[in-house]
């Protein structure tokens, strides 16, 4: 009950950090004047150990009265190109930037649990790290540069949360293995030989074999791989030409692969190649391909996830507590699950009753911020339970200042 009523008391807080975040969005690697607002924060909370792993991230120790052993929690903090359609009072300010995507959620709920913790340092054996993370939605992201730096040295284990509309609110989500897919991507220049439109057959057209190269390579899906597979290929850029009167010399086209088998996704690039090679080569054209391989798959540690659930459970109840199948949308959480035990949790955050009903990276995506308190309580039980440490019955033992 001590930590329900912790949160409840931070809770108001948490929600005056999230609107402030959302009204000043920064971009990836550009979140200066965010990752100092949570560095000030920070700061009030006393008895951290706060540092700037990169320009852009923020990183605070909180250890314990008594050694034991490390636990990591992340949330993410940059927004996303996305011109805001909303009509709230904290609407951004920062024309074409958006928190179209939770993360000023993220930020506000770690902000929340840390200044919880440092209040129950007196409970705590080992010690937590709060790690406020810089651009996860731009390659190469900013959870790998973090590792570079070193925050997970001497790390046993990493929990991250991200707030879902798509799942209602009072409800906890959680995959078992792979929680998100591997996230790729791909440019195609198909090079041809240009002309007046009136004399097509004195050109090599790029943008009709470009057009055939789409076509054929929906068949990686449909005839090379086992259909029980789950794999994505997705064209999403086409760009060629100038005027309606001259066949171009060139075509680009890019696009997004996902994945789930780590097997099959090293399997993709040749795949890609053969099909491009087979269309260029029978019309005459040449091609060049850059394949960039991007965030791995989270995976989720079957011991880490079953403490957490075991935690969800005796929060909210089992009724409240759902198996995901995979998502094939990025992460690149995978960087810390990469390197330590992890578990990526999904925090229902939809409401239809409230009209909070848009998908991410919806111009007028936002979410119920009463799962702000569901995230921040979720991580305290959590850092709780994976430390060793049973709260309640030390809880009641304790003397804590409120404030």
């Amino acid at each position: 009950m001590l930590i329900q009523r912790l949160v409840g008391i931070t809770k108001d807080e948490v929600i005056e950090w999230r609107r402030y975040l959302h009204t000043y969005p920064e971009l990836s690697f550009q979140e200066d004047k965010t990752a100092q607002f949570v560095y000030d924060a920070l700061r009030t909370f006393g008895d951290l150990e706060i540092s700037r792993p990169t320009k852009t991230s923020v990183m605070a120790r909180l250890v314990g009265s008594k050694p034991g052993k490390v636990i990591a929690l992340r949330a993410d903090m940059d927004a996303l190109p996305i011109k805001e359609e909303n009509d709230f009072n904290f609407v951004s300010k920062n024309p074409g930037v958006m928190h179209a995507c939770g993360h000023d959620g993220h930020t506000a709920m770690l902000l929340g649990t840390a200044k919880i913790l440092t209040q129950l340092k007196n409970l705590i054996e080992g010690e937590v790290r709060f790690i406020f993370q810089h651009a996860e939605e731009l390659l190469p992201g900013g959870a790998q540069e973090m590792v570079k730096a070193g925050v997970l040295e001497g790390v046993d284990e990493v929990i991250g949360i991200h707030l879902v509309s798509t799942v209602e609110v009072g409800k906890i989500g959680i995959c078992h293995g792979a929680a998100t897919a591997g996230s790729d991507t791909f440019d195609i220049k198909i090079k041809g030989r240009g002309g007046h439109s009136s004399e097509p057959h004195l050109t090599v057209d790029p943008i009709a074999i470009g057009a055939q190269v789409i076509s054929n390579l929906q068949h990686i899906v449909s005839r090379n791989l086992n259909p029980l597979e789950k794999l994505v290929v997705s064209v999403t850029k086409f760009h060629s030409g100038s005027a309606y009167n001259v066949i171009p010399d060139t075509a680009v086209i890019s696009g997004s692969v996902r994945s789930l088998n780590p097997e099959i996704r090293q399997r993709i690039p040749n795949l890609v190649k053969k099909v491009v090679k087979g269309v260029t080569e029978a019309h005459n054209a040449s091609f060049e391909l850059n394949y960039h391989f991007g965030y791995s798959s989270v995976i989720n540690n079957d011991r880490v996830r079953e403490l957490v659930e075991e935690m969800i459970i005796e929060m909210l109840g089992s009724d409240n507590l759902l198996r995901l199948p995979a998502l094939m949308s990025g992460e690149d959480f995978s960087a810390f699950s990469d390197e330590r035990p992890s578990c990526f949790i999904f925090v229902g955050a939809g409401n239809q009753k409230k009209g909070i009903i848009h998908p991410h990276h919806h111009p007028r995506f936002t979410f119920d911020e009463d799962a702000l308190e569901i995230g921040v309580e979720l991580f305290v039980q959590s850092s709780f339970k994976l430390l060793g440490i049973e709260s309640s019955k030390k809880l009641n033992k304790s003397s804590i200042n409120f404030h």
